[in-house]
C-alpha cells in the first residue's frame, strides 16, 4: 500500500476542494493517504510517505502561494532528490505558467515527477472534479 501524502495551500476553497478529490481518488485505488493544510505540516514529515503530493493556486503574476506554500516548498527542497512528487493547483487567469516552472523546479531539485501537474480553471466541478480523482488513482499507482 503506498503512503501518500497531499499538502497544499488554498485561498478561494478551489485547491482545497481538488485535495479533497485527489484523496478520494487515491484512497479508492487503495492508497493510505494523509492530506492537510501546509500550516499543519512540517517539512520533517514528508520521509513518512512514498509519494508528496504539494498544491498551490496561481497567485499574483503566475507564483506558488508566497506567504506558506513557498517557505515550505523551499525548506523539503534538499529531501527531494529521488522522491517521487506530484503537483496540483488552481487558476482564475493566465495558462499555467505557474505550473510549468513550479515542475520544472521540482525536476531541477531532482524529485521524481509525476508528469507536469493537474492544474483546473477556477472550481474543480463536473468533469474537472472527475480528473481530480483520476489524478489521485494515479498518483497511489505511481
Amino acid at each position: 500500500m503506498s503512503r501518500i501524502g497531499i499538502i497544499y495551500w488554498s485561498g478561494t476553497g478551489n485547491t482545497e476542494k481538488m485535495s479533497e478529490l485527489i484523496e478520494r481518488g487515491a484512497s479508492e485505488a487503495g492508497a493510505q493517504v494523509s492530506r492537510k493544510h501546509v500550516s499543519s505540516a512540517s517539512p520533517d514529515e514528508i520521509g513518512e510517505y512514498d509519494v508528496l503530493v504539494l498544491g498551490s493556486p496561481s497567485m499574483g503574476s503566475e507564483v506558488v502561494e508566497e506567504s506558506e506554500m513557498e517557505p515550505f516548498v523551499s525548506s523539503v527542497t534538499p529531501k527531494l532528490p529521488g522522491r517521487k512528487v506530484a503537483l496540483f493547483g488552481s487558476y482564475g487567469w493566465g495558462d499555467g505558467e505557474w505550473m510549468r516552472n513550479w515542475a520544472e523546479r521540482m525536476k531541477q531539485d531532482g524529485a521524481n515527477l509525476l508528469d507536469e501537474g493537474l492544474i483546473i480553471n477556477e472550481a474543480p466541478d463536473g468533469e474537472k472534479a472527475d480528473q481530480c480523482v483520476a489524478y489521485g488513482a494515479k498518483i497511489a499507482a505511481f
